[in-house]
């Protein structure tokens, strides 16, 4: 069980909720202080102006609401804001929304009434989940659009998410036994208002990138045992000395991935030897290509774009993200710009490009898998049964290609793409789910990607027979990898066992042993 307002939320949470189907529940302390919240600025707005309350919203402001209408005011931006276009959000971001926004609501800061929290609770551990068209709010007073879907589902209108098939949220509500919230203060506003749709979606994005880190890592290590590379350049004497977390922790695992090779060299044994006085011209690489020998150096910087993305995510997911912010301790109101997304859209770019990179680099060693007069190894395409006749991996790396060519396009960043709108009143934005989603699609593009590499690492291994000098965690991740799509030398159609290792790779992160 995951107590919300306890503490921090961390990717972790988001997995075991989203992933794993985990249940929530409210820390009844945090639940005490948005009843606390709420009462104090029920009591403090009385006699004043406050934005959102008794004010029209955004360049409106100026229009003073008179107080028969200021309930209304609510349920007209929840309305006028359910605006969005294009396909609807996955389920899972969906969900992930609603939990970042539970989250911020449960800081206490916002003003909100207690039966908001409860039907944000009740609608996750049901797995009813809003539903949220992916084009909408730019970013800068949050993601306004995508927000007010979920709130429209919480006032019992629009459409969900329920048993897999988007239905009436009238008719969910009744059958499911659901009161929708009433607008008592500002719930409209505190609701649409904050950045918890490109967090939530970022929380997930988190997640993939991670396990596609380690599947990048793993491949590299295979594809550095199919060339029987030297091992000085992953080994600690090297990497030590470049100070960089990232390039250090994924020369670490390499090690620990390939301590048990036999197809690993070690330079001592052969080029520092004193045997080579008589040798003209080398046969085996002195160095490897760089997408072999600078591995650390690539998927470093990656490891550690993640991690800093993490660590923004963590503090943007559990903070108070909405406007005007609600203090009770303090006894004020304070107005501002809290909703802005540029924080994650930031962090979003950043790992767009470094998942990009990734995908780069698979291809790269996909590359020199299949051609013949790199590897001088491998038969062309790896192709396992009769040469001109048989085709081997030939159609499927025109998608690969194609596919790391989208995702160079999509690394554009959005956070440099600000647009001007509302009046002029945002004249400066972030557009921060966007970025999120993004990010998402060059994630599943990477996925295809890695599918395609890894099936190529298998095929090469089976023409070298190398399965038994593999290390022993290769030689399993081999074996997996082989009850999935068994070994071929006739050509078929692929496209479903790429999906099928696709989905593999998704669902198996690596759990690498550990360095001796």
């Amino acid at each position: 069980m995951i107590r919300v307002g306890a503490q921090k939320l961390t990717p972790d949470d988001f997995f075991k909720v989203l992933f794993l189907g985990e249940k929530i529940d409210l820390d009844p302390a945090a639940v005490t202080k948005v009843k606390k919240n709420y009462e104090f600025l029920k009591e403090f707005a009385k006699g004043k102006v406050i934005y959102g309350i008794n004010t029209g919203l955004g360049p409106m402001a100026q229009y003073k609401i008179d107080t028969n209408s200021e309930l209304q005011l609510q349920y007209n931006l929840i309305r006028s804001h359910s605006s969005g276009c294009g396909d609807p959000l996955p389920e899972i971001y969906a969900k992930a929304t609603m939990l970042a926004r539970l989250n911020t609501l449960m800081q206490a800061r916002s003003g909100i009434h207690v039966e908001c929290v409860l039907l944000l609770q009740e609608l996750i551990n049901r797995n009813i989940n809003p539903y949220i068209p992916e084009h909408g709010g730019v970013g800068a007073s949050g993601d306004l659009v995508q927000l007010a879907h979920l709130a429209l589902n919480m006032i019992g209108e629009g459409e969900m998410w329920y048993k897999g098939k988007i239905q009436p949220t009238a008719n969910i509500f009744e059958k499911e036994g659901l009161i929708p919230i009433k607008m008592h203060i500002r719930e409209g506003l505190s609701l649409i208002n904050g950045t918890s749709a490109m967090t939530g979606i970022g929380m997930i994005n988190l997640v993939h990138a991670k396990n596609l880190l380690d599947w990048a890592i793993l491949a590299s290590s295979m594809v550095n045992e199919i060339v029987e590379s030297y091992d000085d350049h992953f080994s600690e004497g090297l990497n030590k000395v470049k100070h960089h977390y990232g390039q250090i922790q994924v020369a670490r695992i390499m090690r620990s991935i390939l301590k048990d090779s036999k197809l690993i060299r070690h330079r001592a044994d052969h080029l520092y030897n004193g045997k080579t006085d008589e040798i003209e011209i080398f046969k085996h690489k002195v160095q490897e290509y760089y997408s072999l020998r600078c591995v650390p150096q690539v998927l470093g910087p990656i490891l550690d774009t993640i991690l800093n993305a993490e660590k923004v995510l963590i503090n943007e997911v559990n903070s108070t993200n909405d406007n005007p912010i609600i203090d009770d301790v303090a006894k004020n109101v304070f107005h501002g710009g809290n909703f802005h997304g540029d924080y994650v859209a930031l962090e979003m770019d950043k790992l767009k490009i470094a998942i990009t990179k990734l995908s780069m680099l698979a291809e790269r060693q996909l590359n020199y898998l299949l051609n013949d007069k790199l590897n001088m190894k491998l038969p062309p395409f790896v192709n396992l049964g009769k040469l001109g006749l048989n085709l081997g991996m030939q159609g499927v790396q025109f998608a690969a290609v194609s596919t790391v060519a989208e995702n160079q396009t999509l690394s554009f960043p959005m956070y440099l793409h600000s647009i001007t709108n509302n009046n002029d009143n945002q004249d400066i934005v972030s557009m921060g789910t966007n970025a999120a989603l993004l990010t998402k699609r060059v994630i599943d593009n990477t996925y295809h990607v890695l599918s395609i590499h890894m099936i190529t690492i298998l095929q090469a291994i089976e023409f070298l027979e190398f399965k038994s000098q593999l290390s022993s965690y290769s030689l399993k991740k081999f074996e997996d990898l082989r009850r999935i799509i068994p070994k071929f030398t006739e050509d078929t159609s692929k496209y479903k066992e790429i999906q099928n290792v696709g989905n593999y790779l998704f669902e198996n992160k690596p759990k690498f042993p550990i360095e001796d």
